[in-house]
């Protein structure tokens, strides 16, 4: 798997975007996560992560995912993860928000 960080946004229509996450997020790539999910949701509502090919999931990702599932929710919105990898799929569930977060 390939392991270089990047978000690709595809426009889902009015108020819904997908951010298709790639590579490892560390510490370092879940701030550049949090700045694009900051400007998705300037503009949008409803917002997927596909995190199929996302190979790790730090800590501090995981306290973004949290915060902008609250966040969406807090402004009658969605978030959600779609397709996740299996480290995602086991760290989400070792945290106990795999029922929350995984679509």
């Amino acid at each position: 798997m390939d392991t270089s960080f990047s978000i690709k946004e595809e426009d889902m229509g009015k108020d819904k975007s997908k951010l298709v996450v790639k590579g490892r997020i560390t510490s370092d790539t879940a701030n550049a996560l949090n700045k694009k999910l900051t400007d998705v949701y300037r503009e949008k509502k409803h917002v997927i992560l596909n995190m199929k090919q996302v190979a790790f999931l730090s800590s501090g990702g995981i306290r973004i995912l949290l915060m902008y599932y609250k966040m969406a929710k807090g402004r009658n919105g969605s978030f959600y993860v779609e397709d996740p990898s299996e480290n995602v799929v086991n760290v989400l569930g070792m945290v106990a928000l795999d029922e929350m977060l995984l679509k």
